[in-house]
């Protein structure tokens, strides 16, 4: 059964804007969340707030004071919703320009020695390394992922890592097959051969999945795009340890020493995700009868994942009298149809329906959804695998078995070449 009651399911739908309808289209099932999800009601009407207040944070008056707590409160939420203890968060303009700042950073501020990422990444953090390792004259080490799998492992990256290692990359959850890394494992090998490395992890496709635990991960950064975990577009936030923060920043001469804000911020970003983190907690509440934030917040990312395995698992298998994508003939299901790092995420292809024709058709029944091409985005994964292309159909917990029914239902046509 589903981790939502129905009752649970109906209210959690009703926080989001355009749950079940698209303001230019109409009525449509949303399985396009990992290329942005749906927005918390509270998230629109924050953004609208503080869109009309004129003040800045810093002026004696009580507005500016006041726009500080707030910045104050949201960091301490984040802390909360990732789990961090030390370090401090920031927002800038997106999480991939974060991603290239905070690699920047360690490129640039670190030592002689290289730079080891993996072939699985997305190029928010693989482009910025190996842009930066050039810069740097640092070496770069590139470890492959397993075709089958989606993943790169702990091992691969012990493999290849040398004592010389000074920055290192990680991606948590691959935006194209929905596989999940395990990053305590990578950085523990990453730290076994080289201790002082800077690690820094792209979190953008985790994050609206939760469990995320950056205590547990022994890192130094962890990037999010807001946009992609319920909140809007314009910002990203980021995490950095204290020993990146120690490191040579760009800053205003004279400026506080410790920061890695430039200009003046977004009060309404950062009250923003303080809604996001409300939600978590909230939803937390409906599987834990305990008082503690964080334990609500944990409990929140347990029924979210559950939850969103139960959809994969019909999406893959079928459910009632309808075959699940691993059953329709000539499918190549990415990453594996029995993978248990699978996180809300289904990328596929037909051998005999061209990935651009399924996109399009689901479209016009009103099922959201998303094509992948061997581009400069999705290259690293498709090309190996021989595609040129694939469909990506991407989950988030507010979807329902009702609308993956609809969506097989849609593929079984489809399949059969029906017009």
């Amino acid at each position: 059964m589903p981790e939502f009651t129905p009752g649970l399911m109906q209210e959690v739908r009703s926080r989001f804007a355009h749950v079940d309808a698209c303001p230019f289209q109409g009525p449509r099932v949303f399985f396009e969340n990992a290329g942005g999800a749906l927005t918390l009601n509270s998230a629109v009407e924050t953004s609208a707030k503080f869109a009309a207040i004129p003040d800045n944070q810093g002026r004696d008056n009580p507005a500016a004071q006041a726009l500080v707590k707030i910045i104050d409160r949201a960091k301490s939420d984040m802390a909360l919703f990732f789990n961090a203890q030390g370090g401090q968060f920031f927002v800038g303009e997106s999480g991939t320009e974060l991603t290239f700042r905070l690699i920047r950073t360690a490129a640039m501020g670190s030592g002689a020695g290289s730079i080891i990422g993996s072939t699985v990444e997305h190029p928010a953090s693989r482009s910025a390394a190996r842009h930066w390792a050039e810069q740097a004259g640092k070496p770069y080490i590139s470890v492959p992922h397993d075709d089958a799998t989606g993943a790169v492992t702990p091992a691969a990256y012990a493999a290849l890592m040398t004592p010389d290692v000074r920055v290192a990359t990680i991606l948590h959850t691959s935006p194209v097959t929905g596989i999940a890394n395990d990053v305590a494992g990578i950085s523990s090998a990453i730290r076994a051969v080289a201790p002082d490395a800077f690690i820094i992890v792209d979190g953008i496709q985790h994050a609206s999945h939760g469990r995320i635990d950056i205590a547990g991960y022994d890192i130094d950064g962890y990037v999010v795009s807001p946009y992609k975990v319920f909140s809007r577009h314009g910002y990203g936030v980021a995490w950095v340890s204290d020993r990146m923060t120690a490191l040579p920043l760009e800053q205003l001469i004279d400026g506080p020493r410790a920061s890695w804000e430039m200009g003046t911020r977004d009060t309404g970003a950062y009250a923003t995700f303080s809604d996001v983190v409300q939600y978590f907690e909230w939803l937390g509440t409906q599987h834990t009868d305990s008082d503690d934030r964080q334990q609500r917040i944990k409990a929140a990312g347990g029924a979210i994942h559950a939850h969103e395995q139960v959809l994969t698992h019909a999406m893959l298998q079928g459910t009632g009298n309808l075959p699940g994508l691993a059953e329709l003939p000539g499918v190549a299901i990415l990453g594996g149809a029995e993978n248990p790092k699978r996180e809300g995420l289904v990328c596929f292809a037909l051998d005999h329906v061209p990935a651009v024709e399924i996109v399009e058709k689901l479209n016009a029944q009103g099922i959201r959804t998303h094509i992948r091409k061997a581009d400069h985005y999705s290259g690293n994964i498709l090309s190996p695998l021989g595609l040129t292309s694939a469909v990506r159909v991407s989950l988030c917990h507010y979807n329902t078995l009702t609308e993956v029914s609809a969506f097989l239902a849609a593929m079984k046509d489809i399949a059969a070449g029906a017009k």
